[in-house]
């Protein structure tokens, strides 16, 4: 069941404390603006520790050729929620998510052996023809089966809580692990978590490592998806990620697997558990 299905649209814009109209606002950015995103969108996917200078470089060579400043990229990043992913200085004061708890990193040296011991969620950037869209996903680790996604126009909470609601009438993770990221650190989604019993795990800020099975995951997605279909919408993006989702659990024999697919190794494995 979705989390925040049982709420009117009043009541969900309360408990994020915006505006009625701001639970419907979508940034506007014009069309120049959506096809250097997309550009940008493909460099980072590749060279995740990239930051702004880097992108700048990038686009400014071939096969892009283009003429933007720094501080334009950097306005970008953060409409797309990229963020390089190499060690910094401590959050600015200003950041909204100071006041979240940070749970610290219980993966290191774990070995993972069953289905369900360890989720990872993320959220990456889709890009569309004439806008964009994100999308998150749980990520079992054991078997890299997606145990739930959701898309979004925008990057309102809701969408995050909806995708864990899915998830936990699944299943129950010993642990689930995210980044410190404002919506996997609020009470609303953690709430949801320690109510299950559910150990948290949070990436140390700037470690791409920390998180590594779901960063392959994005990479898979868009580099066997998203940029082959150049989803005209929201829509056909939804449509076909949906399908591609089903694929990817289903049909797709994964090396590392021993060439099972992730639903093979995730329910068989579940079923000799018990």
């Amino acid at each position: 069941m979705s989390a925040d299905r049982d709420f009117s649209i009043s009541r969900q814009a309360e408990l994020l404390a915006i505006s009625r109209s701001g639970y419907y606002y979508k940034p506007r950015i014009d069309e120049e603006d959506i096809r250097i995103m997309g550009c940008m969108d493909e460099i980072f996917t590749t060279s995740p520790f990239y930051g702004s200078r880097r992108i700048q470089k990038e686009l400014a060579g071939k096969p892009y050729e283009i003429d933007i400043c720094r501080d334009h990229v950097r306005r970008l990043m953060k409409e797309m929620g990229l963020e390089a992913i190499y060690p910094k200085r401590k959050m600015n004061c200003s950041d909204p998510a100071l006041e979240h708890k940070k749970y610290p990193y219980l993966l290191l040296n774990l070995p993972i052996t069953f289905p369900n011991q360890v989720w990872g969620t993320d959220i990456t950037y889709i890009t569309l023809k004439n806008t964009f869209c994100y999308l998150v996903a749980i990520l079992d680790w054991y078997s890299r089966y997606v145990v739930s996604w959701t898309m979004a126009e925008t990057l309102d909470i809701g969408f995050c809580l909806e995708n864990v609601g899915n998830a936990l009438e699944c299943a129950i993770p010993n642990i689930h692990n995210s980044d410190q990221g404002s919506h996997f650190t609020s009470s609303q989604y953690t709430d949801l978590l320690t109510k299950a019993h559910i150990r948290i795990s949070m990436d140390g800020r700037g470690r791409c490592m920390d998180n590594i099975f779901t960063e392959r995951l994005w990479r898979t997605v868009k580099y066997e998806n998203v940029y082959t279909h150049s989803y005209g919408n929201f829509q056909e993006a939804q449509q076909g990620i949906s399908e591609y989702f089903n694929f990817y659990n289903h049909k797709r024999r994964h090396q590392s697997l021993d060439y099972q697919t992730p639903a093979t190794v995730y329910f068989n494995s579940n079923s000799r558990k018990q």
